[in-house]
This record gives structure tokens, sequence and C-alpha cells, in this order.
């Protein structure tokens, strides 16, 4: 197992940074409830090394959840119709991503506790990085409470090992453990590094970070009516990790592991998944999961939603910017656009084998049986089946379980087997730091240059324009980009899935079914588009984001004007604001009759 150079501004090389897991990231501790055991520097980092492997939470098909999170949203959807368990009924306490979300994340509290409360008397003799590891642990545990918090309220707190008595507990207050959190971090922050030397571990700048994201989920619902003091506490703990990291020069080189090899995409991902092909091998199958059926699955969908949220590279959304096209979509709009989604019409390349002759490039196509492929022997494009209409599994495709685009983050990857992918997967990046203290500063109205700077630097990075004159001193104006700049950057993340909910924003997201590309109206006996899609698509076929002021706010497009035209998918999606909060696993009530359920399960 290799470690990363101390000085991360040297050229990496190739060997160095093979995105390779440490072996604190591949190792099980030896025992978590010794008596004793934690009384070496050794000890604590074995058993550190545990809740680590912690952190590796699958929720199916070997997606890390980061991948999987924002699709429990409404600009994201999974493959079976109204089987969201962010909407509809498929969201009770009795489905299973509920119980294992729940359960993986205490088993990150159980594991930190262990090594916290085990080594406690130990403490004064412990050398070394011990203290660095055990701060690690304290991190990792309030990164747990803070998903759990986010997404089930109010839930059982532990902070040392649980007895056979305490599994009767109630649930606590989830602004207790937001604070707790936030103090903690704090503690924690003292003992750790700015930059871990070991790619992969937590440092001083997740520590602050996550305080940052945290508090801000407090100042967003108003936690113990202490709104003010929390988004002050965001936007201080974001200030202290400004600086201290650079963004990477481009945007795609994050998310593929050619691209990650780079030192300024380590800088700028700041807590990350660790896989790799060397040694102890660890793999994910991301993109196999959202990729054409030419080469994977298609399980995982993007919406017209988020693609009709980024903007045209004038600044403007495309309501408001005579740059937009119906007819090409993707044409004229923000780089990250054409980054982040294939669609329609857009050249493919991948590779099925991770050798040359596992290449494979194409043309998507949601209309037609056949498409074009390359022949890299030949070096001639040649007629095929497009088994995104044409197969036996054509329904999952982002033409049929989709609404006509793809995820090109994570997919986007010519070198490796897409269904054994080792490029890491961002935990928190730089970037959402910016993010998050601008958006904690606009809520406090403090609307001066440190705002505008932050988010200036998010967007010129894929080269959108500053924040635009009108918006100056306008806080609805930069409440509105500031949650914009969040999507477009940081979708696929898992951050979204808890922004919906600060931002109160379900309903909207969720009220209706969603809807798609255009539809192809009339077809040859071949099966082949004669008229309609896109290329029959008119100037007024543009969707309205003003259908009320938080449409407007929060960019949710409505296509009731020509809905009729575009393909369309859960028609029986509804939304309840009881969605806002998961239910508790019913297994775990049943274990524990003092834990309450949330309301309306």
């Amino acid at each position: 197992m290799k470690k990363i150079i101390q000085n991360i501004a040297l050229l990496i090389t190739f060997s160095l940074l093979m995105i390779s897991c440490e072996d604190f990231l591949d190792k099980e501790p030896n025992n978590y409830s010794s008596s004793g055991f934690y009384k070496s520097e050794a000890a604590v980092k074995d058993g550190v090394s545990g809740v680590y492997n912690g952190v590796y939470i699958d929720l199916g098909y070997n997606a890390p959840y980061i991948a999987v999170l924002d699709h429990w949203t409404g600009i994201a959807v999974e493959r079976a119709e109204n089987s969201s368990i962010g909407a509809g009924g498929a969201l009770n306490p009795d489905n299973g991503s509920v119980l294992t979300w729940w359960t993986k994340l205490y088993t990150i509290i159980a594991r930190s506790n262990s090594v916290l409360k085990g080594s406690e008397p130990f403490l004064e003799n412990l050398a070394g990085k011990s203290k660095q590891y055990l701060a690690e642990a304290r991190v990792l545990r309030a990164y747990a409470y803070y998903n759990l918090i986010s997404t089930y309220g109010d839930v059982p707190f532990f902070t040392e090992p649980v007895t056979v008595e305490q599994y009767t507990v109630s649930s606590e207050k989830k602004d207790v453990i937001l604070d707790f959190i936030l103090s903690d971090l704090e503690l924690a922050a003292a003992d750790l590094p700015w930059i871990a030397l070991d790619r992969g571990r937590v440092d001083k700048a997740f520590a602050y970070g996550l305080k940052a994201r945290a508090a801000l989920l407090g100042g967003s619902l108003n936690f113990s009516g202490k709104a003010t003091d929390y988004f002050k506490v965001s936007a201080d703990a974001a200030k202290l990790v400004i600086g201290q990291r650079t963004l990477a020069n481009n945007f795609d080189d994050l998310f593929n592991k050619t691209g990650q090899l780079k030192a300024d995409v380590r800088n700028e991902m700041i807590f990350e998944l660790m896989y790799s092909d060397q040694g102890a091998k660890k793999f994910h199958m991301i993109g196999f999961g959202q990729v054409s059926r030419a080469y994977g699955q298609t399980g995982r969908h993007p919406t017209r939603v988020l693609a009709d949220t980024y903007e045209c590279t004038d600044g403007k959304r495309i309501d408001e910017s005579p740059l937009y096209n119906p007819k090409v979509p993707s044409m004229n709009r923000d780089p990250r656009f054409n980054s982040t989604l294939w669609m329609h019409g857009d050249t493919i390349r991948g590779n099925t084998k991770g050798t040359e002759d596992g290449r494979i490039m194409f043309i998507a196509d949601v209309y037609n049986p056949t498409t074009k492929f390359y022949n890299y022997t030949t070096k001639v494009w040649e007629e095929k089946v497009n088994a995104d209409i044409n197969s036996g599994a054509a329904w999952t495709s982002f033409a049929n379980a989709g609404l006509g685009y793809m995820w090109k983050k994570f997919s986007n990857e010519t070198e490796e087997n897409i269904s054994n992918q080792t490029c890491n997967v961002p935990i928190m990046r730089y970037a959402e730091v910016l993010l998050t203290y601008a958006e904690a500063k606009i809520e406090l109205g403090e609307l001066d240059n440190s705002v505008y700077d932050a988010i200036n630097k998010v967007r010129n990075r894929s080269k959108m324009p500053n924040v635009s004159a009108d918006r100056i001193g306008n806080q609805d104006k930069m409440r509105q980009l500031v949650r914009r700049e969040r999507k477009v950057e940081l979708i696929l993340e898992g951050l979204h899935f808890v922004d919906m909910k600060r931002w109160k924003i379900g309903d909207l997201e969720n009220e209706g079914p969603t809807y798609g590309y255009p539809l192809a109206l009339t077809k040859d006996k071949d099966g082949y588009i004669t008229s309609g899609g896109y290329q029959d698509a008119t100037s007024n076929m543009i969707p309205n984001f003003k259908k009320t002021s938080r449409h407007d706010l929060n960019d949710i497009a409505s296509y009731d004007a020509f809905k009729d035209k575009l393909k369309v998918r859960d028609q029986n999606r509804f939304w309840n604001d009881r969605f806002y909060l998961f239910p508790i696993p019913q297994v775990e009530r049943d274990r524990n009759e003092n834990l309450k359920q949330n309301d309306g399960y």
C-alpha cells in the first residue's frame, strides 16, 4: 500500500497516486470491545481502520451511497416508476434502504465509540499519531450523526459503547445532537493537520467543512429557533477552510481515475472514498449502473428538472437567455451540463474491459432502433442495434425508464472497465465549502465581496461569468443563485438529498409526473423517427420557471404548456411533507418500544 508524499504541491507520480486504499481503509480492527486493547498507537490506528471501513455504505448494486442519495429527490430517479423512496409509497418503515442507511450509520458510531472510550484509560501514555487517529474517529462519528439527524430527525444518541439496558432508550432531540456535533468537531480539529498526509483520512479541512455543513442544516431548519446563530457558525467554520485548499483546474478531472491522479484534484478533494486496483483491490460500479444499455445497466437517471437548471453561457437561465435552443438543449450551456449529462445525439466513449479491445464509442439515440458505433479496428463508423431501443432490457434505458439523459459524471471513463471502477468518490470537495460559506452569509444578509468571490471561484472554474450586476446586494437573487450553483456543481454527490429538505422544496420537485425529451410523433415501418423529437422542437417549448415565486427561486420548471409532447413517467408520484424525514425502521422499533415513530408513518 502506498502513501501520498508529504508535499502535495510536488508533482505526484503515477505509482504513488494509484488512487490506492491505505491499510487503514482495508482492515477491520482486531477487537472493538476487548478491555485494555487500545493502549498503543498501533492498536488505536487499527481500531480507527474499522471506523473508516464502515463509511463504505453500499445502498445497492455496489453503488456507494454518495451516488444514490440524490435519486431520493425529484431531480433524479431510479429506473422503476414511482419506486423512489424520496416520494410516494415506497418510503415506509419496512423499506430495506431505510433500514440499511440507519444500520450502517450506527455501525460507524459504534466503532467510533469503542475506540474513543477504550483508549480513555491510556490517553496520557499514548504517543505518536494516537491523538490524530482519535480525532479522526470523532469526526467520522459526527459525520454519521449528521446524516442520521438530517434523514431521521430525533434519533438514539450514544457517545460510548452501548449496554444492553441502553437499547431501550428513547431518541434524543436533533438540536441537542447537532450542538454536540459542532462542539466535538471543534475539539477534533485541534489534533488534525490541514491536509491529511495519507490520502483518504479526514483532516482539519474536513472537520471544519463538516461543521459548516451541519450548522447550515441547523440554520436552514431553524433548530431551537437559533437560525442566525447556526448560520454564523457555518460561515465562520467555512471561512477557516477558505484559502487552505484550492479548486481543481478542470471540473471533469474530479470524477475519473486519470484526472484524480493530479495534485490539484487531490487538493480539492477534502475527503473521499478511496478505491484501488492495486493490492487489496476495491471497486465500485457507479458508472455501470447509469450508462447506456450498449455497455451498462442504466438503473439511475437524471431528470429534465435538473437538466433545465443549467444556465446558458451568458449566465442566464434558459427561459431568459436568447442562446437557448430547444432543438439542441446542450448547446451554449454551462459547461457543467456537458460534464454531468449525456443526451440524445452525444458521442459516448467508454470501456468494457479496461483494455484497448474494450473501448466503445457510439452515438446516443432515444428514438431509432439502430445507431452509429465506431469500429476501432477498421476506423469506420458502423450502423448497429441500438440497445437502448431494441433489446430485451431496453425498458431500463435512458430512453424508456429515463427522461432522455444519462449521467456522464462518474461514467466518463475510457481507461477502466465500467463495471469495475476505481475512481474515488468525493464526500466533500472544496467547491462545497465555498458555496456553503456563500449560502450562510446570504442567509445572514451579509452580502459582501467575500460572498461574490466564493461563488465566482466556483463559476469561473467552469468558464461561467461572474455574479451578474443585478444580483449584487439582492438577497433573493443571491439565494436563487447559490441554490442553483449547489445543484449544478454538486449533483450526484449526495448533497441535494439534504438540500431539498433544508430548502423545503420536496413538494415542488415531486408534485407530479416527471417529464423528459420531446416525443417522436411518427415513425416509419422500420421504427425510425420521421417527425417530432428534437428535430421538430419549436421555440415556444421553453419551460416555465415562474409558476410561483417558489418555483422561480428554486429553478423548478413547469412543462404544463407542452407536456403532451414530452416523454413522461411517474404519473402517480406524490409528495407528503412527512417525507422530509424518513421513518424510523420498523425492525428498530420492534426491538425498542421507546422509539417514537416520525409523524405520518
